[in-house]
């Protein structure tokens, strides 16, 4: 009896310790050099909860990432491997069963990596303690025009709001990590974008944010609550001026981000990222690239061997999903 109760004890401590060390490597982020099965264990709270998360939404009701947004999701796992990479599907609910097995073959891609998470998006309920919930209630999304970009708009403001981090636009290719906390983009000077940002929770400039989105709420204007909001409050609180070279700016701890760190090449000529150069740009002063898909009407898409400076950023940056999704669609186009 001596030697079984002298087993039992030793495996209820072994029980004990491996809890705690597993509690211990969810705080340190080491979850992320466990197998990939290990994170479908854990809840949407549970993941959100180590903070510091990379945050992408998908505001459609569509379950099968396009390549851009793959290839976003991806440079980002592999630019901030000890960070958690969370993909909000509006499509998704609780009883869709889509995992790295799934028939879509981006969603099976991102499923298996180990930082990246797939959670679906439920504004009701993300909303709840914001100045965003009784709008939410009362506004009718079959009359909104936009309404695909102002649920975006509104959800990224309240993600960084609750839990901290960086949001970024799914067709943003992050190529080194951005150092700061606390940080806006600038498009350009004295304008600021709201396709990627950054703050620890409960800044009080992304609260004064989300109730100026409800005072001011204007859904016939594109971008009102976008990037004119996050300039109007920056206006308010800071006295922009123009950028000269690459330095970036800083007013109440906030870091308004020179244009090159994510925009060196601006909206108007957004056609060269399809464009095969003569000499490719280094982007040495650049963070991540946002390729400008709002733009792109006529699909222009990355295609094996085009030799295009998007797909050598696709090979460099998110090199599984070139191999999978655009080598792979070439692959099925000659078999077929």
């Amino acid at each position: 009896k001596s030697r079984m109760m002298k087993k039992i004890q030793i495996c209820l401590c072994f029980i004990v310790v491996s809890g705690i060390l597993y509690e211990i490597s969810l705080l340190s982020g080491c979850i992320f050099s466990f197998i990939p099965l290990s994170k479908h264990f854990l809840t949407p709270e549970q993941v959100l909860s180590l903070g510091k998360s990379i945050f992408f939404l998908e505001t459609t009701e569509r379950l099968e990432p396009p390549p851009l947004v793959s290839c976003s999701v991806e440079s980002a796992a592999r630019i901030y491997p000890d960070r958690p990479v969370i993909l909000f599907m509006k499509g998704l609910n609780n009883e869709t069963a889509l995992d790295s097995n799934s028939s879509y073959a981006a969603f099976s891609l991102l499923s298996s990596m180990s930082n990246v998470f797939i959670f679906p998006l439920q504004m009701e309920i993300l909303f709840e303690n914001t100045p965003l919930l009784q709008w939410y209630k009362e506004v009718n999304p079959e009359q909104e025009k936009n309404w695909v970009h102002i649920s975006s708009d509104a959800s990224r403001l309240a993600l960084i709001w609750k839990y901290g981090g960086i949001y970024m636009d799914t067709d943003v290719i992050s190529i080194r990590p951005i150092p700061e906390a606390s940080f806006l983009a600038a498009q350009k000077s004295q304008f600021s974008s709201n396709g990627i940002f950054g703050f620890p929770s409960y800044h009080k400039f992304v609260w004064d944010c989300m109730n100026n989105f409800v005072l001011k709420y204007n859904g016939r204007i594109w971008g009102n609550q976008g990037p004119f909001l996050m300039t109007r409050m920056l206006k308010a609180i800071c006295n922009l001026t123009d950028f000269v070279g690459l330095e970036d700016h800083r007013c109440h701890n906030i870091s308004f981000l020179n244009p090159q760190r994510f925009y060196p090449i601006p909206y108007p000529a957004w056609k060269k990222y399809y464009e095969v150069w003569n000499k490719d740009p280094n982007f040495n002063h650049s963070y991540a690239l946002h390729l400008w898909n709002f733009m792109n009407r006529n699909q222009k898409v990355v295609v094996a061997g085009s030799n295009t400076l998007a797909e050598k950023l696709y090979k460099t940056y998110c090199p599984t999903t070139y191999r999978d999704l655009i080598q792979g669609a070439t692959r099925e186009t000659w078999s077929s």
